[in-house]
């Protein structure tokens, strides 16, 4: 796991959300070990308790589930990876659509926009000027 940490957020919250993104994404499965908490921070070199701290708010999002003398694992739980998946696609719309509201542009202009880009990266046209 290698997170390039942003200063403006926690970073067990950071920790959380790349768990919650490589779950989405079937990088990390239901019933996965997950490195212990050790031996987390010592590779994301982050204080321990930093490391503790996203582990036990796992646990109480029902995202891992600690196994004495075993260690901690994604919970064996299938819908983990479609509700974790659905919440980070709405939060991800969510927050676009505010940005697209506080720059003023209307629902039609907004869907017109992402139709275009849309278009414009599958077929690969990545603007050029940026």
């Amino acid at each position: 796991m290698n997170i390039d940490f942003s200063t403006s957020i926690p970073i067990y919250l950071q920790i959380i959300e790349e768990f919650k993104r490589q779950i989405a994404t079937g990088a990390l499965k239901p019933g996965d070990k997950v490195p212990s908490q050790r031996e987390l921070a010592a590779q994301l070199k982050v204080n321990a308790n930093t490391v503790q701290r996203a582990y036990r708010e796992m646990e109480i999002l029902g995202l891992v589930e600690t196994l004495r003398g075993q260690g901690t694992f994604i919970r064996q739980v299938q819908e983990i990876v479609e509700e974790t998946r659905s919440e980070m696609l709405t939060d991800l719309v969510d927050e676009f659509v505010r940005s697209m509201q506080a720059l003023g542009l209307s629902r039609e202009k907004t869907l017109e926009l992402v139709g275009v880009r849309f278009q414009e990266l599958q077929s690969g046209k990545e603007v050029e000027e940026k």
